[in-house]
């Protein structure tokens, strides 16, 4: 993660309706657990998938990397996309997106990197062990 300068962080849609993405947004500033590795620099933007099926990801890339290159000095492989523990995991909010996967598609041919998951919640956590929630 040295190189990587602009983190985009993807929310769920209907998850974002009732969560505020605080945690996400904390653990990153904090660089807690998905974060740790990146600069002190490393700004970031976040934004939500859409809607189910999260076809407007790909537009929504489009649009913030016609931004982020015109208003910056930094090149695409310097981006990277973090899909939000709310659409990667089973937890409080919802169980895992049923679109993940054509998701992840769009992010690739959009020619990103990404990452699955950002806040990591202790409380989730033990509810995975315990097999409350469903591990990915």
């Amino acid at each position: 993660m040295e190189n990587k300068k602009f983190v985009v962080i993807i929310q769920c849609e209907l998850v974002h309706k009732k969560c505020s993405g605080f945690a996400c947004t904390d653990s990153f500033y904090n660089r807690d657990e998905m974060f740790k590795s990146y600069k002190e620099n490393t700004r970031y933007i976040s934004f939500t998938c859409g809607g189910c099926c999260g076809k407007l990801v790909s537009g929504k890339l489009s649009q913030k990397k016609k931004k982020i290159l015109k208003k910056t000095d930094y090149k695409k492989d310097e981006v990277i996309v973090h899909l939000a523990s709310c659409m990667t995991s089973d937890n409080y909010h919802s169980d895992r997106c049923p679109h993940i996967d054509y998701i992840k598609d769009i992010i690739v041919k959009r020619g990103y990197d990404f990452l699955e998951g950002t806040y990591i919640s202790k409380n989730a956590e033990i509810k995975r062990e315990k097999g409350i929630y469903k591990t990915y």
